[in-house]
């Protein structure tokens, strides 16, 4: 199949502006954005590039159609309507998701069994389909009515795009890629800028700064849903070898992560390995109190503990010492995430300030202007 689509790229609350400027990057223009998706139009190219390129982009959608249904009946009909056997063959292991906001079918599950036996009646009737496996390649449906409007959708992506794949081990309390990604952004991070993270934890956030700098897509090894689909042109190793060239290989400025666990340490050294930047990220078991910095700017993005395993006092003394830190820099910008109430009365008053969705906690990101000058070694890339 061929054509062009209307594509959705959802993404956290608080990150719409940051998938825009993405977006931009990527040559697609200035895309609206609307109730946490981002909407564009393109073909299966696009489909490939973005679902490789995306950083702060949740997935990928193909949105098929939009029509009103205050009944099941409705919807039933709105459903089967719609051309299903020009993109499933009937093997599909077919996967129903979905929502329902401020409408008359409140009931999800019910809405996903209805939409999924329209969809079925459909497929049986217009391409002869009698059986319908549960082992073929998957197909996620997504049906989201929001005040009796309904999006049906067909997920290209199939994992989330924060599976990267480089992140295997656990560690408490880990930041989301693409949320990782959405603060680069917030924090106008580039490759120019001396990068630093003095709570890195498993490494998400110095491991997102580096393939930023290095201009490596962040799917660029990793498989998707469209790529088994008997509708879907061969356009991913087309996107493949487009990522490949356009790998930054000149000279980007140091990136710094730093944590006082050593284990935290070692599985980001890990992670680091595995996203094959390990050689362009120092890492460093140290209280975040004793970071310095000689070069004249740069930028800290950090997420700090939020409160679970400290007492009111130490967390609230762990952010003022955490501003007095920062203040000692000449010339840094610093951006941070965190859900703790006193934030902002510890740290001190912040420039910008943008609610962030992570790991389901309404969270705040905090952002710090110290200059706009940067200077210091570089490491090439």
């Amino acid at each position: 199949m061929t054509g062009e689509f209307r594509l959705l790229i959802p993404c956290a609350a608080g990150a719409e502006g940051c998938v825009k400027r993405q977006l931009r990057a990527l040559g697609y223009g200035d895309c609206p954005a609307h109730g946490g998706r981002v909407a564009l139009t393109g073909g299966w190219a696009d489909i490939a590039r973005l679902n490789i390129w995306l950083r702060a982009g949740e997935r990928v959608l193909i949105e098929l159609a939009r029509f009103r249904a205050d009944t099941f009946d409705m919807l039933f009909e709105g459903i089967y309507d719609l051309p299903w056997e020009e993109y499933l063959s009937g093997r599909e292991r077919i996967l129903m998701d979905g929502k329902c906001v401020k409408s008359k079918l409140m009931a999800v599950k019910a809405t996903g069994g209805v939409a999924k036996k329209a969809l079925l009646k459909r497929l049986a009737e217009r391409a002869g389909v009698t059986r319908f496996g549960e082992k073929g390649p998957r197909a996620v449906v997504g049906v989201s009515v929001l005040e009796d409007e309904v999006s049906v959708t067909l997920d290209t992506s199939g994992d989330g795009l924060h599976k990267r794949g480089y992140r295997t081990l656990a560690y408490e309390a880990p930041l989301k890629e693409t949320t990782a990604a959405a603060l680069l952004e917030y924090a106008y991070y580039r490759r120019e800028k001396p990068f630093a993270d003095v709570f890195c934890g498993s490494g998400t956030l110095p491991i997102e700064a580096a393939l930023y700098a290095c201009n490596i897509a962040p799917g660029l090894h990793r498989a998707f849903d469209f790529m088994h689909w008997h509708c879907a042109p061969a356009v991913l190793d087309r996107a493949r070898e487009e990522a490949e060239d356009l790998r930054f290989r000149g000279v980007v400025a140091p990136v710094y992560g730093g944590d006082i666990s050593p284990k935290a340490i070692s599985i980001a050294r890990y992670h680091a390995a595995r996203a094959g930047i390990a050689e362009h990220i120092e890492w460093k078991q140290a209280d975040m109190r004793s970071f310095s910095s000689e070069a004249g700017g740069g930028v800290i993005v950090s997420n700090p503990p939020y409160g679970e395993r400290l007492q009111e006092s130490d967390l609230f003394g762990l952010y003022r010492d955490f501003s007095r830190m920062y203040r000692r820099l000449a010339g840094w910008d610093c951006v941070f995430l965190s859900a703790y109430p006193a934030a902002e009365r510890a740290f001190g008053r912040a420039d910008r300030k943008r609610n962030v969705t992570n790991a389901q906690l309404e969270c705040r990101a905090y952002s710090y202007r110290g200059g706009k000058s940067y200077d210091g070694n570089v490491k090439n890339c």
